[in-house]
């Protein structure tokens, strides 16, 4: 029974490896789903060893267990980045640790070994843990934070910080590559496997890289304290003295677009008393009849262009229904350019266009329907989001220059995000905090079916949360009596 249960937990890991597409960390989710089907695993791995008097490894995988109970709840857990990143560094190494010393002396599972070693090599990969360490320096780029500062809830040991400098250091992004050496140098112990030596030569590299040569020179004189022989280095050193040093490598760079100023909640005072003047009211849809005894609520974020916020719009039994059918669909979202569509750093979520059949997306679509008062006969099917670690959307407008294109977005937010996450728009300086149950809405394209340039936005890096949306993109045809053309320059 034990070796039946096994299977099927493999082949669980196998359905989420294969949606996931092995980009575990761009989908928060997809890695608390993952930490608890290797609980799982762990424990009917356990009885199959326990089937064959394996004591000493049967010990092993128990203490393995004990160390996924530290999280009660991993959906929590994933919430901080960093901790979303220890994790994905743990079930690799823990899963690596399995097909090396304990699956190959299970005899009695023997026929099961080609399929087991397949499964368990494909999670997490390498290029996991380095794109979540590249999502932990996104996050820092747009909120201005040091490694002590990401680190504050879950510190690091000395070997995933020296991980994420190397990442850093490898997108020549070398002064966090330099504060995440030095954070790494502070934690080395006698457990470590990065080395003192490693740690220098990319402190002196990346200082050097940077700009700052005297601290370029300072850790080479540490690196010769420690190993005198060392030719290279002091050959280095000896250019190093002849040259000038100008930038300050502890002091970050504070400036800014309009994107990442935004992201941080830095608006600007007249945005802010501009919106104080907007309203909210109850509306029905120009006398739509089902919302005649329940109107929805309206609140105007933006005037021009008019971005307006549905309160309530989509309740939490509904939501969980949607991320429940999404889950085992999820796979790495893409940018459209040139009519196709391409995985970039831009864009960090994984995301599923459902079906047009489906009964809860024909439900939420009939209420875009009743709110806006535009048809969805042509409109794209509902496409839900979940972001990965440091997950974001850089700016981009939605319209896409095609025939029968976006004329306007209806964006739900399914879940509430502590800090960072939210939707702005930096041609006209206005941010939209995610708001669990509640939607934007705006006009991609002016009545004369010209993009509107205000309409660039952007989906600002997630820095605590679990962020979750729906998309309706809703297209032109359809709207002609709903939405009548233009023929003026302006409108």
């Amino acid at each position: 029974m034990a070796i039946k249960e096994l299977i099927v937990f493999v082949m669980c890991f196998g359905i989420v490896c294969a949606a996931a597409e092995h980009d575990f960390f761009s989908s928060t989710d997809q890695i608390a789903q993952l930490y608890g089907k290797m609980k799982d695993f762990l424990k009917v791995f356990s009885q199959c060893i326990d089937a064959e008097n394996g004591e000493t490894m049967k010990s092993v995988l128990l203490n393995l267990l004990l160390s996924y109970s530290d999280y009660e709840s991993p959906e929590e857990a994933v919430r901080n980045p960093v901790t979303a990143y220890r994790l994905l560094g743990q079930l690799r190494n823990d899963l690596i640790y399995i097909v090396k010393h304990i699956q190959p002396n299970l005899y009695q599972c023997e026929e099961y070994q080609d399929e087991l070693n397949a499964k368990l090599q494909e999670i997490p990969q390498l290029e996991d843990l380095d794109g979540a360490a590249s999502g932990l320096i996104r996050l820092q780029e747009i909120y201005k934070l040091y490694p002590e500062d990401i680190t504050k809830e879950t510190s690091l040991n000395a070997d995933e910080a020296y991980n994420v400098g190397l990442v850093a250091y490898d997108e020549d992004k070398f002064q966090y590559a330099f504060l995440w050496f030095l954070y790494s140098l502070d934690r080395l112990t006698e457990y470590s496997t990065t080395t003192e030596e490693e740690l220098l030569h990319y402190l002196i590299s990346s200082a050097y890289k940077f700009g700052s040569l005297h601290m370029a020179i300072y850790f080479s004189h540490k690196f010769l304290n420690l190993d005198p022989s060392n030719d290279e280095v002091r050959v280095q050193l000896n250019r190093l003295l002849h040259l000038q040093s100008n930038p300050n490598i502890f002091t970050l760079n504070t400036e800014s677009s309009n994107y990442e100023t935004l992201c941080r909640g830095e608006v600007d005072e007249r945005t802010s008393k501009r919106q104080r003047a907007l309203s909210c009211r109850y509306s029905t849809g120009g006398g739509n009849p089902r919302l005649m005894y329940a109107p929805v609520k309206e609140e105007v974020e933006w005037d021009v262009p008019q971005i307006i916020r549905y309160h309530d719009i989509i309740s939490d039994r509904e939501i969980e229904i949607l991320k429940n059918i999404s889950r085992p669909q999820l796979s790495r979202s893409e940018v459209y350019q040139d009519g196709r569509g391409t995985v970039t750093k831009q864009r960090l979520s994984q995301s599923v266009f459902l079906e047009y059949d489906d009964p809860m997306e024909a439900l939420v679509s009939q209420r875009i329907a009743d709110a806006t008062g535009l048809s969805m006969k042509k409109a794209e099917p509902l496409h839900v989001q979940n972001y990965g670690i440091g997950g974001r959307y850089e700016p981009h407008y939605d319209a896409l220059k095609t025939v029968n294109d976006r004329i306007a977005t209806f964006l739900i937010y399914m879940s509430d995000v502590e800090i960072g996450g939210a939707t702005v728009f930096p041609e006209v300086g206005v941010a939209v905090q995610p708001k669990k149950g509640s939607a934007v809405f705006w006009y991609n394209l002016h009545k004369n079916g010209k993009l509107d340039l205000k309409t660039k936005h952007a989906g600002c890096p997630v820095l605590v949360g679990n962020k979750w949306v729906a998309n309706k993109w809703i297209c032109e045809f359809g709207q002609e009596f709903r939405r009548p053309c233009s023929l003026s320059e302006w409108e």
